[in-house]
């Protein structure tokens, strides 16, 4: 399979973020009106935090931004650098400059747009409860700047690549951009990809889901994300995941030939896989609860394993079985990071 293998084969696109990661106690959860295990959009109250955090507590400082850690999480799983593409904007900084750093090493060939408006956007990663609930605070800073720009300045790019990984979170930011990219891979029969994300993206970019999910040929997110969605979606089978997910894969679709794939991960529970009026399950590794360290980027590090092989031309199933080896690695160490090479076995 690895013939197959070819320079900026995968594009990613997504808002590029500092991760600033701390352990902490919940009384800081509640301080910022925070809960754990969830996903925000930074507002004015939330600007304090990022500094109380880098002063107060142990901080580590990972690239962060979803579709960047699934690059970055494929590019270690295939071993062969500049497979992944990436477009996202940030500033023209120290943070940019570490950004551009850490993600290259980890193989990922970034295209940035640069902005001199904001600064580079920052990601508050507050875990508790031993590393088992993450809560994350974003404030997008350069990231919201992204323009469509971009895209046609790299016209070459979008039209040479195979795969497409779009974040839900990147709905927030440029609608356009990912509209423009599904339409090539709409024409040029390329495989689109897109993640829910978070619920705040179901509930309040409703709209702008809803005109890129006729582009989405598979469609990745959590038992929490699956189950907002459907709410907001007024799907009768509100409280089964496995009809939730049939559901989906039954929306409106631009590609007729090609049937969505629909994919829920429900952390140590089985993956749920909906596929042609079928569901599936899929065991995942059990892990012992001391060997947990952080959650965070378990679910964007499933979907960098399942890239991987997709791109390789692999089954759903090895897909999504290199996908729970993925996030099985990651959940093992702080922040979505990795050492060494990839030691992942195809079956």
């Amino acid at each position: 399979m690895e013939g197959q293998l070819r320079e900026g084969m995968l594009l990613g696109m997504c808002n590029p973020l500092l991760d600033i990661s701390a352990s902490v106690d919940k009384s800081l959860l509640d301080k910022y009106e925070m809960k754990p295990n969830d996903a925000i959009l930074a507002e004015d109250k939330h600007m304090p935090l990022y500094k109380e955090l880098v002063e107060q507590y142990k901080v580590e400082y990972t690239a962060g931004g979803a579709a960047q850690n699934s690059l970055r999480v494929a590019q270690w799983v295939l071993g062969k650098p500049r497979i992944c593409v990436f477009f996202g904007c940030i500033g023209h900084d120290e943070f940019g400059e570490i950004l551009v750093k850490k993600a290259t090493e980890d193989g990922v060939d970034v295209k940035y747009q640069y902005t001199d408006e904001q600064p580079t956007g920052t990601c508050a990663v507050l875990i508790t409860n031993n590393g088992t609930k993450r809560s994350l605070c974003a404030n997008l800073a350069a990231a919201n700047k992204f323009t469509i720009d971009h895209i046609k300045e790299n016209k070459k790019v979008v039209q040479s690549v195979e795969y497409v990984y779009v974040s839900g979170f990147f709905l927030t930011v440029s609608i356009d951009s990912i509209l423009e990219v599904a339409e090539v891979a709409l024409q040029k029969k390329k495989v689109f990809c897109m993640n829910l994300s978070a619920p705040f993206l179901s509930q309040f970019f409703k709209t702008q889901m809803m005109k890129v999910m006729p582009y989405v040929d598979i469609l990745f997110g959590n038992e929490t994300e699956a189950e907002v969605f459907a709410k907001e979606q007024d799907f009768e089978e509100q409280k089964d995941l496995h009809q939730i997910a049939l559901a989906i894969t039954k929306l409106p679709k631009q590609n007729t030939n090609r049937s969505r794939i629909v994919i829920i991960t429900q952390g140590a529970d089985p993956v749920i896989l909906a596929q042609d009026g079928k569901t599936r399950e899929f065991p995942v590794s059990k892990i012992p609860l001391d060997k947990v360290v952080d959650t965070n980027g378990a679910g964007d590090a499933f979907v960098g394993g399942f890239l991987a092989q997709l791109i390789q031309g692999a089954s759903i199933e090895e897909c999504i079985k290199c996908g729970i080896w993925a996030a099985t690695e990651i959940v093992q160490r702080s922040g979505c990071t990795f050492d060494g090479p990839a030691n992942y076995k195809p079956s």
